[in-house]
């Protein structure tokens, strides 16, 4: 989806880019000939050179290398038209603008090697992603699941939080968590937490051998990369799984060092808190006997939400955080789907359009379970 949405923002920017070429071939024209019509003593041929160098702020070098040919040969036509030519000062103006000219084709050729590399690597990220973070199912069971993934690098597309869901025996395992770190070592821990996630999604186990297989991949990563990573050590990574049962209308969750889900019932935000709190992972902290899921109603109509810390601790020009409760209502028709795409807008017009952090959320909606005959 985002690969297709980058190839119409190219094909759109190309379209631009010929509709304003338009622009330096009539500033071309229009200073050719006011400089025929105006006396010997007014030169107006230098101005020439402003077409090529406008033409490469948006088009490339094979068009900006054109329009100063054009500008050269409206110089040149101009020369002879006024038989002034045999003047040494009108060859210096010549050759400036075919020096201005080939600079600009030089940077132009240079700026466009730049954004082919970009774009190879932002094409490389956006296929890790969806390789790291698979699209989660939009039903599953009496669930309708929504989710948001917002990097704040834009050119690197990939950041530090994650997500997954699987399918059990009898209902649906969410995941969602929050790499402490940067660079490759952040993605390599989100990789060893989704790692782990899914593969205990292939055996019976409860919220708590999870969280312990979790723990177990993200102190063998940080192990593996202690050498190669000097701030290894520093890494840990937020977590929450939740399961939610098919045929009962209750959510089981285990936090470690999560920020705690919202429940939207009816007009009412209310917040999961669970009566514990385990240590995030990779600290080395979780033990057997220290893990304890809590259970909360999750209802029909009932609407939840689980979300990463970039979402809450977003702040607008004067430093106010995004208050997530105020805007979490569900209006009239409105589906998980169309909640999250508002709460994205929403974070949008908060932060001015930049985010300083990766930021996700998962909405979840639970519908009646039809009726055995």
């Amino acid at each position: 989806m985002r690969v297709r949405r980058r190839l119409r923002d190219l094909r759109r920017e190309a379209r631009l880019g010929h509709v304003l070429v338009a622009v330096p071939l009539a500033l071309i024209v229009i200073i050719t000939v006011v400089d025929v019509l105006t006396p010997e003593s007014i030169h107006l041929r230098p101005l020439l050179v402003v077409a090529p160098a406008l033409t490469a702020s948006f088009a490339g070098s094979r068009w900006t290398a054109a329009i100063g040919t054009l500008a050269l040969v409206a110089g040149v036509a101009e020369g002879l038209e006024q038989h002034n030519l045999n003047h040494p000062e009108q060859w210096l103006e010549m050759l400036a603008i075919v020096a201005v000219s080939a600079f600009v084709v030089v940077f132009c050729a240079v700026r466009e090697r730049h954004e082919l590399v970009l774009h190879r690597v932002r094409s490389v990220s956006e296929i890790t992603q969806q390789v790291l973070l698979r699209p989660l199912p939009r039903e599953a069971g009496p669930l309708r699941i929504a989710s948001l993934y917002l990097a704040a690098a834009a050119e690197a597309r990939i950041g530090g939080d994650l997500y997954g869901a699987t399918r059990t025996a009898d209902g649906t395992r969410l995941l969602i968590g929050d790499v402490r770190g940067k660079g490759l070592t952040a993605i390599s821990e989100a990789a060893a937490v989704l790692c782990a996630f899914r593969e205990a999604s292939h055996e019976p186990m409860d919220l708590c051998r999870v969280a312990l297989r979790l723990e177990a991949g993200v102190c063998q990563d940080l192990v593996d990369h202690a050498e190669t990573e000097p701030n290894a050590d520093e890494c840990f990574v937020t977590a929450c799984v939740i399961d939610l049962p098919d045929a009962e209308p209750k959510a089981e969750l285990i936090s470690c060092g999560h920020p705690p889900p919202l429940l939207l019932r009816g007009d009412r935000v209310l917040t999961l808190q669970p009566d514990q709190v385990a240590p995030p992972l990779g600290l080395e902290l979780l033990a057997v006997g220290g893990l304890q899921p809590t259970t909360f109603s999750f209802e029909p109509g009932d609407v939840l939400l689980l979300y990463t810390d970039g979402v809450i601790e977003a702040r607008d020009r004067t430093g106010v955080f995004f208050d997530l409760p105020a805007h979490l209502s569900l209006r009239a028709g409105e589906d998980v789907d169309t909640l999250v795409e508002r709460l994205r807008r929403d974070l949008f017009d908060h932060v001015g359009g930049r985010l300083e952090d990766d930021t996700a959320m998962i909405a979840i909606a639970r519908r009646p379970m039809p009726a055995h005959a």
